[in-house]
């Protein structure tokens, strides 16, 4: 059997992986204790991202003609891939938090919805908070208004009561 067609699947397999991803982060894994591997591939599967370890070369080739190819120089030494296709910023969220612990974790970069960042930018990418908790933010502070604008219609209208009460008896 030759070495392309072991190799096909492998590529075909990151393809088909990328093909719906909006965000990939590369990191060099080497250093992490088993226990910490399989807490950073728990954290990362909850959050419905992808995390694998593959050959570089499999990746430059499975990354050819994609917005991913802007990964390529960073595929040097050991490489571990996480693929996100809903909430971009967690990779950058769960691997930059989990490094604080693991300092032997080194994020390389990562393309996230087209746009390539270094080492710094995956750190600023990190601070964003996921898509959830943006959203209650933004309905927490829609609601705060419209809650206070009650408020004052309720006492207006508790007040209404005593007016009226007192209009028939002036007259």
């Amino acid at each position: 059997m030759a070495k392309v067609e072991i190799k096909a699947p492998v590529v075909e397999e990151i393809m088909a992986k990328a093909k719906d991803a909006k965000a990939a982060l590369l990191v060099d894994y080497r250093g992490l204790t088993v226990e910490q591997d399989t807490e950073l591939r728990k954290q990362l599967r909850e959050a419905g991202v992808t995390y694998k370890v593959y050959k570089n070369t499999m990746m430059k080739r499975a990354f050819e003609g994609t917005d991913f190819a802007q990964l390529d120089s960073l595929l040097d030494g050991p490489s571990a891939l996480a693929l996100a296709t809903e909430d971009v910023t967690a990779p950058a969220r769960i691997i930059c938090e989990f490094a604080k612990k693991a300092d032997k974790l080194e994020v390389k970069g990562a393309v996230v919805e087209g746009t390539f960042y270094d080492v710094n930018g995956v750190k600023e990418l990190s601070q964003i908070p996921s898509r959830e908790v943006l959203l209650s933010r933004l309905l927490g502070s829609m609601q705060s208004p419209i809650t206070n604008f009650a408020r004052v219609i309720k006492q207006i209208a508790e007040k209404q009561p005593e007016a009226a009460a007192e209009a028939p008896a002036a007259e």
